[in-house]
Order: structure tokens, then sequence, then C-alpha cells
């Protein structure tokens, strides 16, 4: 059941989630490589602030930075200073084994290639984030997949294997996949690359339809006529965000 979803969570000692604060706060985020060459300043100090429904696209050139701000909202790498807040959870201070368990229960990651495991079928793929966090009833969790995999427009392919979709049916299941532990927040990254330009359209559409039911979504792009489908453009210019950003439309 749903309030038993995460019940076994709490060993890994996370800190109560603040509910006074928006899906995604960035603040003062630096972060600094050493390479061979010295050091690099990928990200310089970013305030950035995406609130609860919002539909963010961000943009910027290669090497801009917006891979590495993406992987601070992930958890995937760490700030060299400044915070990073993601659902009210202070994801800078996490350790390895709790970012883990916090990205089970908060973050659905849906990749530019699909990222599905060959040997399982659409509704096996579905499931296995449910069952890696013990999320929902074992019983639940069949009718739980097939749930979302109608949702994404894919309910028939439920027995196929991935080989046997489309590349446009593969990333609705990965999608459906992203949504699988019901996490408030979706990250995309280049996550219509693979498609054409119809598919893609009908993925930017998906996602508007799951901003509308509340979630939050935060997707890297570097299609600026399917960025500007989203409610919210944010440029990222040498490792910080270009000030008039947040009306986005000007700035591509």
């Amino acid at each position: 059941m749903r309030e038993k979803r995460f019940a076994g969570l709490t060993a890994a000692g996370l800190p109560p989630a603040r509910e006074d604060m928006a899906a995604v706060e960035l603040m003062a985020v630096r972060k600094v490589y050493t390479t061979g060459a010295g050091e690099f300043a990928a990200l310089k100090g970013v305030d950035l602030t995406v609130e609860q429904g919002e539909f963010a696209a961000v943009v910027g050139k290669s090497g801009s930075g917006k891979s590495t701000l993406i992987n601070m909202i992930t958890g995937i790498d760490r700030p060299t200073g400044g915070e990073v807040w993601v659902a009210g959870t202070p994801v800078h201070t996490l350790t390895e084994n709790q970012i883990a368990v916090w990205r089970g229960r908060t973050l659905g990651v849906v990749f530019q290639f699909f990222q599905l495991l060959p040997t399982l079928t659409a509704l096996e793929n579905v499931m296995l984030p449910m069952d890696f966090c013990h999320v929902y009833d074992k019983a639940e969790r069949p009718r739980r997949a097939l749930e979302l995999l109608e949702m994404v427009g894919v309910g028939q392919q439920a027995g196929k294997l991935p080989a046997s979709l489309s590349g446009g049916q593969q990333q609705r299941v990965a999608i459906a996949r992203s949504l699988a532990n019901d996490p408030p927040l979706l990250v995309a990254d280049e996550p219509t690359g693979n498609l054409d330009s119809r598919t893609a359209a009908a993925v930017i559409e998906l996602f508007n339809e799951l901003t509308r039911a509340g979630k939050t979504i935060v997707m890297v792009t570097h299609d600026q006529d399917l960025a500007r489908q989203s409610s919210r453009i944010v440029t990222v210019a040498e490792g910080g965000i270009v000030p008039d950003g947040r009306t986005g439309v000007r700035d591509l």
C-alpha cells in the first residue's frame, strides 16, 4: 500500500524532508574539477530554483556546465561548495548509501539511450525500481507497472522485449519505469536525442501532461524547438545561469 511503500528506508537515516522548499534549490553551487592541466570550474556559484509542477528545460552549448548541473541535482556528483536541496532534502550532506536510498524514492531518471534491460519485458523493466527499493506490496507491483505502461500509451507492449519495440515505444517504457516509485521529480537527459521529430514531440507532450498532474521535470536538451514547449527555459553558459533564463525564449 502507498503508506507502507517506504517502510524499510528509515534505516538509511535520511533527514526529514523540509516542506517549505521548492522542488529544486541550488544555492551558490560551485564545482571545480582537478585535471592534469590544473583546476577547471564547471559551475561558478550557481543559484537555481525550480518550483513544484514546473517543466524546466536546461539548454546550453557543450561544455557550458549543464551536465554538471544535472549531476548536482541527481546526486551523481558532489558540489565543491554551496548547497543542493531536492524535494526538501539537503543532498550535499548525504552519504553515498543515503543518496542511493534517496534517489530511489525521490527521482525518476530518463536517459537518451533508454537503458532498458534487454532480457526483461517492458512490464518487468517497469517493475524493477519497485523491486530494488521494495516499494509497494509485491503482489501490487505488476498491476501498477501495467497501469503506468497504459498511462504512457504502451500497455499493449507489456509482454514484449525492448528489441521488438520502436525507439519511441522504448522511451515511453523508460518514462513509465521512471515513474515506478511515484517520485516527485523526473530528470531527463536528452530524452529525445534518438527519436524522430514526431516521436520527440509526443514525448514532450507526455512530459507536459505529467507536470499538469503534479510532477516536476528538469530536462536537458539541445533541441531549441522542444525546449520552447516546456514551461520554463534555463540557459547555462560558462558555468552559470543566464540571468534572464527564466523567460528563456528570448535566449534561443
